[in-house]
């Protein structure tokens, strides 16, 4: 055990954490054997540990920021169990038509009670837009403005959201854009919430996986679904856009990625979180565009994120007491570690989020963002 400790602890003083400091990033060590699971396991070992309280610490989100700056997580050697994730995804579509459906029923259908206590009235679970304001519901309905404006979106479009979530979106361009919008989506949960969400409005609700999307629309525009597609669907999801995209459409992608090309998906999110979750690199999505888009703009939100984040936490916490018998104290450790894991990811810049608006080849520039910002 005492090689294990020193290990860790040298390890960790690289990012300038100390094992039982007083500083609110350092961790604190309730059982030992945490030293042995976090080298043999890495992040999922971290978060397993964290989810059975063999650690705490006061400020998770500045923790994860530090060891990621000082790349800690490259550190660690795969295990057999990693290299078994990583084959399996090189050589199975693991987010094939017959998988699609695992992400719904393993998170998006855990409960509108469950995310309706964090999120904001229109129930946006991406990244907010913190121009001008500190508030999280202005913030979400600054990112929905944002994303409208961009899309040029006008009276009588038709207008195709790829995910949809519960709804948020599509009323906002609905009431405000007087256009018509389809969504798309394959949870029961989200989709019960968002046709009463968007009852007596121009939206209509469609339970199908995108790869079986009929039309052709105005407007394309997908937010935090894309994380979901996987790379062996990267080009079939840019092939149906372009496929439903009239002359001249605009299409607008908003999805999280990461800084570096990659097949796999992170161990612990993927067993706890977003199964076969997977974040494309700026590479993989340009080689996915490639000869059926022009790009036309790319907005980097990512330090909105972290922010989002942190707003998320602390209405989870303030909504813990109501959600205790539901959902369990292990529930809660398992959720505030993923919430404050990746807004201390943001914060490190290890990933991103992108708002990328592409055009159909050949068709008119539409405004630049400097101009629609101004609009």
């Amino acid at each position: 055990m005492s090689l294990y400790k020193d290990t860790v602890e040298q390890l960790m003083s690289e990012s300038h954490v100390t094992i039982n400091g007083a500083a609110p990033w350092d961790i604190r060590v309730q059982d030992d054997r945490f030293y042995a699971r976090a080298l043999r396991d890495g992040n999922l070992g971290l978060g397993e540990t964290y989810m059975d309280r063999w650690w705490d610490c006061a400020r998770l989100d500045e923790f994860i920021c530090l060891i990621l700056k000082a790349r800690l997580p490259e550190k660690i050697k795969r295990n057999a169990k990693s290299l078994c994730r990583y084959l399996a995804a090189c050589i199975f579509n693991l987010q094939s038509p017959a998988r699609a459906g695992i992400i719904a029923r393993r998170h998006y259908n855990l409960g509108n009670d469950l995310f309706s206590a964090f999120l904001d009235p229109y129930m946006q679970y991406s990244c907010a837009y913190f121009e001008d304001t500190d508030d999280l519901a202005q913030a979400q309905r600054n990112k929905l403005d944002l994303i409208c404006r961009k899309l040029r979106i006008k009276p009588g479009d038709e207008v195709l959201d790829i995910g949809s979530g519960w709804g948020g979106l599509a009323r906002y361009a609905a009431e405000h854009y007087g256009c018509h919008v389809t969504a798309v989506n394959i949870s029961d949960e989200q989709m019960a919430y968002a046709r009463d969400f968007c009852k007596n409005l121009p939206v209509t609700f469609i339970r199908q996986d995108y790869r079986q999307i009929e039309g052709l629309f105005d407007k394309i525009v997908s937010v935090g679904m894309f994380e979901h597609v996987g790379q062996k669907n990267y080009r079939t999801f840019m092939e149906v856009c372009h496929r439903h995209l009239k002359e001249d459409g605009i299409f607008l992608l908003h999805t999280i990625g990461g800084n570096i090309s990659k097949v796999d998906c992170d161990a612990w999110m993927n067993r706890y979180i977003f199964p076969n979750g997977m974040l494309p690199s700026m590479a993989q999505i340009a080689k996915a565009a490639e000869s059926l888009f022009v790009i036309e703009d790319i907005h980097n939100l990512a330090p909105h994120y972290h922010k989002t984040l942190l707003a998320w936490n602390e209405r989870f916490q303030k909504a813990w007491p109501k959600l205790a018998d539901t959902y369990g104290e292990h529930f809660k450790r398992m959720w505030e570690y993923y919430l404050l894991s990746c807004a201390g990811a943001f914060r490190a810049r290890s990933i991103q989020v992108w708002q990328i608006v592409m055009t159909l080849p050949g068709a008119q520039q539409p405004a630049c963002r400097a101009a629609v910002a101004e609009t």
